[in-house]
């Protein structure tokens, strides 16, 4: 069998940039067990919780248990999809240790597959449409998309400097609610409820609450709970963001 040491620096770390990019934590599990067996590692544990991973490489005279705390979380869909990619090209014998953990690095190192100009322009166009699926008025289609555009580019540079997620989701819904609020007393939009409800769906914790029900349907209740208290708080700050600006105007 491979050095012990190897595997299990290539098992964490794939393991750490698919829970950072916001893959289930059964997902992690399995993806970390099929790559040590594929190197010889038959009896290999991986135990993942939204904060950390904990990996063992059983069997020999000294069995070897390593931990990794995760710290910051995002989504990056393309991160994802790169280890499973290498997790199956590994099961076909095509990667060595070496080569996987040269390969992992690469592509921990990768920056977010799209800019954050183009994360702003989207979520701003997104907020328009769903200010019309919402049955919002046409004439909102525009107030909505800046409102849209501004709260996002707020919550992405708070949560650049401040590291804290709930105060970055906080401000921006405050932002979005006084924008909203503006842009009516203008003139320029008419109905504040549709443009803020428009507005703040970028920030919704969709993925969290679709992870926490998958982890919970596999049997991991304690990520599952987790990831569940995590998307109740991001939705709190949310809407407490808003309604403190509401009571005020």
């Amino acid at each position: 069998m491979k050095s012990s040491l190897k595997i299990s620096e290539v098992c964490l770390l794939a393991g750490k940039i698919m829970l950072e990019s916001g893959a289930e934590t059964y997902r992690v599990e399995d993806t970390m067990v099929r790559i040590a067996a594929s190197f010889g590692a038959e009896n290999a544990e991986s135990y993942v919780t939204p904060t950390g991973i904990i990996f063992s490489l059983q069997g020999g005279e000294s069995p070897k248990t390593n931990i990794i705390r995760v710290v910051k979380r995002t989504t990056d869909l393309n991160k994802i999809a790169a280890v499973n990619h290498l997790s199956r090209e590994i099961s076909a014998g095509k990667w060595t240790v070496e080569q996987a953990l040269v390969e992992l690095k690469r592509i921990e190192k990768e920056p977010l597959l799209y800019s954050p100009a183009l994360q702003i322009f989207v979520s701003a166009l997104a907020s328009a449409c769903f200010l019309i699926m919402f049955r919002g008025q046409w004439g909102d289609f525009f107030p909505a998309f800046f409102t849209g555009g501004i709260g996002y580019f707020w919550f992405l540079t708070v949560d650049r400097l401040a590291k804290v997620r709930f105060f970055s989701e906080f401000s921006a819904s405050v932002v979005i609610a006084l924008a909203a609020a503006f842009f009516v007393r203008i003139g320029w939009g008419a109905e504040t409820d549709k443009i803020i409800i428009g507005s703040v769906m970028p920030l919704v914790p969709g993925l969290l609450i679709t992870n926490a029900i998958r982890d919970l349907m596999a049997g991991h209740l304690v990520a599952g709970i987790a990831r569940g208290a995590e998307a109740f708080l991001t939705a709190f700050a949310i809407g407490s963001g808003v309604a403190m600006v509401q009571m005020f105007l």
